[in-house]
């Protein structure tokens, strides 16, 4: 499989970068700085550039079969802003498979089920904006002739994988309040091979 992969210096994309490349994949990341990616691997290919720019997504697309997005908010609009250059690159690649790693804020809210989350009482969370960034990718891929799935997860301590979690569509599983960082990447890269949950967001929680 060919797989292009954003946001892969972060704490998900990192590992997500392992899981493919320890399976044979083939993996282009597309990183402003290059110099982040401390591996030697001939299956992958690291390209310098920037999700803002149109002309490096297209690049980066090249022979692709499935597009992982781990872009965190880095508090810009660097997400909201990419989802739709994304989409568009995609769609004129005819490429289907997009895989994304969200917040659980943006799941349907158990208390008030016609809000989210975050505008729900369930969120303890104090800032809004990175939810908001991340609806915001949601609407633009609910939009679209994509094959999407959203990974939802809750608080995201490293600790250790432990491959055993729950998970719900368009909710967080109940009374979850924590997912590592591993087991979120691990269940976002088996998505690759899963339609369970084409077209919908995902909650996971231990």
């Amino acid at each position: 499989m060919n797989i292009l992969l954003l946001g892969a210096t972060g704490r998900v994309g990192s590992h997500i970068l392992s899981y493919a490349l320890h399976d044979k994949h083939h993996v282009t990341v597309l990183v402003r700085s290059p110099e982040k990616i401390q591996i030697n691997n001939e299956n992958l290919t690291i390209l310098q550039g920037n999700v803002l720019h149109i002309d490096d997504l297209v690049q980066a697309m090249s022979g692709v079969d499935v597009v992982f997005s781990a872009l965190n908010t880095d508090g810009t609009s660097t997400l909201s802003e990419s989802i739709q250059l994304i989409v568009q690159a995609m769609e004129s690649a005819a490429i289907k498979r997009i895989i994304t790693v969200g917040t659980a804020g943006i799941l349907q809210s158990r208390i008030t089920p016609n809000i989210l989350r975050y505008q729900s009482s369930e969120s303890k969370r104090k800032s809004i904006r990175a939810a908001e960034e991340h609806q915001r990718v949601f609407e633009v891929l609910k939009q679209s002739t994509l094959d999407w799935t959203i990974v939802c997860p809750t608080y995201l301590p490293d600790g250790q994988a432990l491959g055993t979690y729950r998970v719900e569509r368009d909710y967080l599983p109940e009374g979850g309040s924590e997912i590592s960082v591993q087991d979120t990447a691990w269940f976002t890269y088996s998505q690759m091979n899963s339609h369970t949950f084409i077209k919908t967001r995902v909650g996971i929680a231990y």
